[in-house]
């Protein structure tokens, strides 16, 4: 049971309507996982109910045997959409990766050298120790993706929870993404990402949970991504009636 993260049946509805339901699944730290299954699968969903962000109707997510319930703080940094962020708000790359340490500050407390070098260690691992000083709106896509995971790992976290972090990076900013993503990973940290390009799965991922509204497959990447169960996600959901799309 060591450093686990297990869902058991966990349904989280919109509006009364399930957008995921009955997911099982468990995943061990010390790797990158894929989150996949067509527009309106859920997996926004899911991420936001694994982070503590919305409320899960069944079922428990624990991590390490111990139930997370509610926004789990230092266990787990939640990264979302780029087009979520409001790029022009006045701070530097520094000062964003700064703000990954607030959680463990608390109240009054001074930013101590501890702080300082887990800031720094994040811009080394994702690559930006060049651009600390530049302000975040005159970043590249791709740099901003990288700025966003280095204050989610100068907070410390264990679960790393992206969505669609690979979404309009050229193919130079997507490499420079996966190799700070690797970099988690070869640290023991359990990375998941939603993601849409099935082309670039099987580069980028060990294993891979496949959903739509409910688990189709689960597994490491060269067993689990398979014609059929692809197959089998992309198309049943055109006829399954599930036409609110939330992913």
């Amino acid at each position: 049971m060591s450093h686990q993260l297990t869902l058991e049946d966990v349904t989280v509805s919109y509006n009364r309507i399930p957008a995921v339901h009955h997911i099982s699944a468990a995943f061990q730290c010390g790797s990158c996982i894929a989150l996949l299954g067509p527009n309106g699968a859920g997996k926004t969903t899911l991420l936001k109910a694994i982070a503590g962000l919305l409320p899960i109707e069944t079922g428990r997510i624990e991590f390490c045997g111990h139930e997370l319930d509610g926004p789990a703080g230092r266990t787990i940094a939640y990264v979302p959409q780029r087009e979520a962020v409001d790029w022009d708000f006045p701070v530097t790359v520094r000062g964003l990766v700064e703000m990954g340490r607030y959680p463990s500050l608390g109240k009054w407390k001074k930013f101590s050298a501890k702080d300082a070098a887990a800031v720094a260690e994040a811009l080394e691992i994702c690559d930006l120790a060049d651009l600390a000083d530049r302000q975040i709106s005159a970043l590249s896509g791709g740099q901003q993706q990288r700025a966003f995971l280095a204050r989610a790992w100068a907070q410390q976290a264990h679960i790393y929870l992206l969505d669609e972090p690979f979404t309009g990076l050229d193919r130079n900013a997507a490499e420079a993404f996966a190799a700070a993503m690797r970099r988690l990973r070869d640290a023991g940290k359990l990375v998941i990402a939603s993601h849409h390009d099935l082309k670039s799965v099987e580069a980028l991922f060990d294993h891979i949970l496949l959903i739509n509204g409910e688990v189709v497959a689960c597994g490491p990447t060269a067993e689990a991504f398979t014609k059929e169960n692809l197959d089998r996600a992309y198309t049943v959901h055109v006829f399954s009636g599930h036409h609110h799309d939330h992913a």
